[in-house]
């Protein structure tokens, strides 16, 4: 049954698709956007929301001289994978428009602070968005409605419809039923990564990731799926960024994420963090802390183990530790050490964890923000009271510590999970994110952006990811306006 002929169908929901639909609704397209999850948002919704871009207005405000060529530089200061594609040409696009793409999310109403440093960029160009990631999610799906655009959630791709050897539109699954929406010029596929796709994981990345969680347990993979099934190819699909030991957000309540996105509460923000004196911006600050922080590797170079729910000591701490997590039980594990190593955590550079940009977080701060994973006891009989473990099994697990453990108070971290963060497999994509075939032809009305497109270009570092899937969104919604 059809279901609608629009201009443009974008498959996924998340910032490079809310930012293909807007492209394309401003240039007067007719659009549909379908999203599989009750509500937008995908992986850029669970992120800090930091946007790495040159040459914005927030740098020349804050007197910092950059440029798109010195951004273009800065990514071969970071070390290159073994076996990667570094598509160059996708690297250009993408430092070329990153500043233009922040200006235009500024002038929806999304508000950012900084620029940041973050080794090993020679220039601050880390700008994170206000009061959080879903301030960009509300605003570009409030723009896209005024536009037009027909925005449908609980909507899953199940196949594309190839007519006259172009790619012609999508089969559905919706409350509705099984249903086929139309596309004259194109569908994009914007549905994020395959973190969470065991088989997609097990061929392209191989057999030890495919065991890991994802962070974001919707990315699965979709898009590529569908763009191989009509033949294209994936770039760099072993390329997985992680598994990365995080400790998860409370189930509480977390007023910074409850902050209306509106533009007006985001200016706010803005302005007290530029006027007021930091001594009464830290508790806002600190309450950043209830994202999904990793821990620092420092501490197991300083003596830190790590214990199970039985109390066992499991790992290597200095090798792959996060490898081995998700094979204990319950899939988690938890940090010990006792007082002379958390005398080391509790002031610069000592660190915990760091939310990039906005704070840096100590022993103290844990104590004081994260008492739902903080334990401390002044013996480890009563850290192991507190753990709900063994005595005995804590006991011995600390006496094969690395260091010897003798000042107390003794202190434990957790429950710490392991998840892979990303993939950085994308389809290959021409410069006007035509999605290709294997042997370099576009496949006819097919398009990607975002991870599903990220087409052999390397984001090293924070804020390059969510940079690329805003631009590249926005300018696959300009090429699809040209045909």
């Amino acid at each position: 049954m059809n279901d609608g002929v629009f201009d443009v169908v974008v498959v996924g929901g998340g910032g490079s698709g809310l930012a293909v639909a807007l492209t394309a609704a401003d240039a007067g397209l007719r659009v549909a956007l379908i999203e599989k999850n009750p509500k937008l948002g995908g992986t850029t919704a669970l992120s800090i929301g930091s946007i790495t871009a040159a040459g914005t207005a927030l740098q020349r405000s804050a007197g910092i001289a950059d440029s798109a060529d010195a951004h273009f530089a800065d990514f071969d200061l970071f070390p290159v994978p073994a076996g990667a594609v570094d598509n160059l040409l996708l690297r250009r696009l993408y430092v070329d428009h990153a500043a233009d793409t922040l200006h235009w999310l500024m002038s929806l109403g999304i508000a950012f602070h900084g620029p940041s440093p973050e080794a090993p960029h020679t220039r601050p160009r880390m700008h994170n968005v206000l009061p959080h990631s879903g301030a960009t999610i509300h605003c570009l799906a409030n723009a896209c409605r005024a536009r037009g655009v027909d925005i449908r959630v609980a909507t899953t791709a199940r196949g594309l419809v190839e007519e006259a050897g172009r790619v012609a539109g999508v089969e559905v699954d919706s409350p509705r039923g099984r249903t086929l929406i139309r596309a004259r010029k194109g569908v994009v596929l914007t549905t994020g990564d395959y973190s969470a796709g065991t088989g997609l994981l097990r061929e392209l990345a191989g057999e030890r990731y495919a065991a890991i969680g994802a962070l974001n347990t919707t990315s699965t993979g979709d898009g590529h799926g569908l763009a191989r099934s009509v033949g294209a190819r994936v770039l760099n699909g072993h390329l997985v960024e992680g598994p990365q030991m995080r400790f998860a957000v409370p189930r509480g309540f977390n007023w910074v994420k409850q902050l209306p996105p509106t533009r007006f509460v985001a200016r706010a923000l803005r302005f007290a963090m530029a006027h007021l004196p930091r001594a009464a911006l830290l508790p806002v600050i600190r309450m950043y802390l209830t994202a999904h922080l990793q821990p620092t590797t420092k501490l197991f170079d300083a003596g830190a183990i790590l214990v199970n729910r039985r109390g066992e000591r499991f790992t290597d701490e200095r090798g792959s530790p996060a490898f081995d997590i998700p094979k204990q039980d319950e899939g988690h594990g938890y940090i010990v050490f006792d007082g002379a190593i958390g005398a080391r955590f509790e002031r610069w550079p000592g660190f915990i964890s760091t939310a990039p940009g906005i704070a840096y977080a100590y022993l103290s701060d844990y104590r004081r923000y994260r008492r739902d994973i903080f334990r401390e006891a002044a013996s480890v009989a009563a850290l192991a009271r507190r753990l709900g473990v063994a005595e005995e099994a804590l006991s011995r697990s600390i006496a094969a510590a690395p260091v010897a453990y003798a000042r107390p108070p003794y202190y434990a971290l957790g429950p710490l999970y392991s998840w892979i963060m990303t993939t950085d497999g994308g389809l290959a994509v021409s410069s006007r994110f035509e999605v290709l075939r294997s042997d370099g032809d576009p496949i006819p009305g097919l398009y990607a952006a975002g991870q599903a497109g990220q087409g052999g270009v390397l984001l090293p570092g924070h804020g390059q990811h969510l940079g690329w899937a805003f631009t590249s969104g926005r300018l696959c919604g300009r090429e699809l306006a040209r045909l």
